[in-house]
């Protein structure tokens, strides 16, 4: 029971856990490159491959996939840039390699909280996309992990790195935009009504170690949307509840994740949501369309999830983004721009920015990583904060599968519905364990 309460209490009292570093250890010396293991290949495994070697600080020394034309493609990207990589089939043999500083987890979601937690415990930096957890407790120990063994742990919202994104926190703690009373996060799009169609279960690819992907999910055959790497899309695994959260987990950690930037990372006091697959006649498991809202201490949040329809909102031209509304002017922000639009009679000046050069994020974010490997400092989107807006999209994801309002007391980071409260709690396939 006290070490239960002692987790909680990791993720309480945020404006003093995220003020100050409370990171120590190994400093790098100016002149030295970082050694950077990469686990896990893929879509986005390949992207932070390439944007890490843009910067002369990163020295990849080994790439890692169960999938063996994944593993070949990182070690082909590494070589044509210059490296030289091992290529290593079972991350934990990464993980027990002494020359290697830090890491960078882009698997499946379901893998995120086991390998940082065992990425801080052999003494590595950890960066890990998003979302960050895909049960709460998960989030927790995560944060545990970084703090225990003094780990630099950066959490793959990018955006807080983009020039747009950090010009909206500006507006938005300048207080242009008067009293905030409602945010609005969206995506809009058009899909096929047969999806990703409906694949039967058959033996997984020859090259493919289908146990070592599932890890702590449960057994299930092989199907090819389950595992989903290899359509000409973004991998469809995301649209399996064992292994994510559909687009509120995808989209709408970016979507919301600005609001809490702007508002110091707080959470909300309540979660509802609704959502169905409406229209797509897949196999996939998540909605089609969803609408969550978040009730804030100070302002209500929406978030909606269109993918049956693509019309942009508010005449922006955008089919997704972030808007906060205030009384005196309205906050617009996406990856594309940033935009203050005042109201009537107020005396708020018009904002409109759309320079190129803002728009970069990833190679910011990693620079931002590698600097903070070298001071101990803070990263921009450190670990606590990526759990934290992954957890409220956790929880309307919760809300809307269970049909249940959701109180969430941050005192105890659970929930006051005690029916809820398991669910909140991962449950792992043997022999996986996450423990701290």
């Amino acid at each position: 029971m006290e070490h239960d309460i002692s987790r909680r209490a990791v993720l309480t009292g945020a404006g003093a856990a995220l003020t100050t570093s409370l990171f120590t250890g190994r400093v790098k010396g100016a002149n030295d490159r970082i050694a950077v293991g990469f686990i896990g290949i893929g879509a986005m495994g390949s992207g932070n491959l390439g944007y890490s070697m843009r910067l002369p600080e990163v020295q990849p020394v080994a790439v890692c996939d169960v999938y063996k034309p994944h593993l070949e493609r990182g070690v082909d990207a590494a070589r044509e840039k210059g490296f030289q990589v091992k290529a290593i089939h079972d991350f934990r043999d990464l993980l027990a390699d002494p020359s290697i500083d830090a890491v960078c987890i882009s698997t499946p979601d379901h893998w995120h909280a086991y390998m940082t937690v065992e990425a801080c415990k052999a003494g590595k930096d950890v960066y890990v996309e998003k979302p960050a957890c895909k049960f709460v407790d998960e989030g927790t120990k995560m944060v545990e992990a970084a703090r225990k063994y003094n780990r630099v742990v950066q959490a793959g919202t990018m955006q807080r790195s983009g020039g747009y994104f950090l010009k909206a926190v500006d507006i938005v703690k300048g207080g242009s935009l008067g009293d905030v009373t409602f945010c609005h996060a969206f995506q809009s799009g058009l899909t096929d009504k047969k999806g990703f169609g409906n694949p039967p279960d058959c033996d997984p690819p020859a090259d493919l170690d289908w146990d070592m992907w599932l890890g702590p999910a449960p057994k299930v055959p092989f199907n090819p949307n389950r595992w989903g790497v290899m359509a000409a899309t973004f991998p469809t695994f995301r649209y399996f509840w064992d292994y994510a959260g559909g687009a509120m987990t995808d989209w709408g950690v970016h979507l919301i994740d600005p609001i809490h930037q702007c508002f110091n990372e707080q959470m909300p006091l309540a979660v509802t949501a609704m959502g169905s697959k409406f229209y797509v006649t897949d196999n996939t498991q998540t909605p089609d369309t969803m609408l969550a809202t978040f009730y804030y201490e100070k302002f209500l949040s929406s978030y909606e999830s269109r993918t049956c329809n693509p019309l942009p909102l508010f005449g922006l031209g955008q089919g997704a983004g972030t808007m906060i509304h205030g009384t005196e002017a309205t906050l617009f922000v996406n990856r594309g721009s940033c935009r203050l639009i005042p109201n009537k009679k107020s005396q708020a000046p018009e904002v409109w920015e759309r320079d190129r050069a803002m728009a970069d994020m990833n190679v910011p974010h990693w620079r931002n990583f590698l600097e903070c490997i070298r001071t101990r400092q803070k990263p921009i989107s450190e670990i606590e904060t990526c759990v934290r807006s992954s957890t409220v999209c956790v929880l309307g994801n919760l809300s809307m599968r269970f049909k249940s309002r959701i109180d969430w007391d941050e005192s105890n980071w659970t929930c006051t519905q005690s029916e809820m409260q398991p669910h909140l709690i991962a449950v792992y396939r043997a022999p996986w364990k996450l423990e701290v």
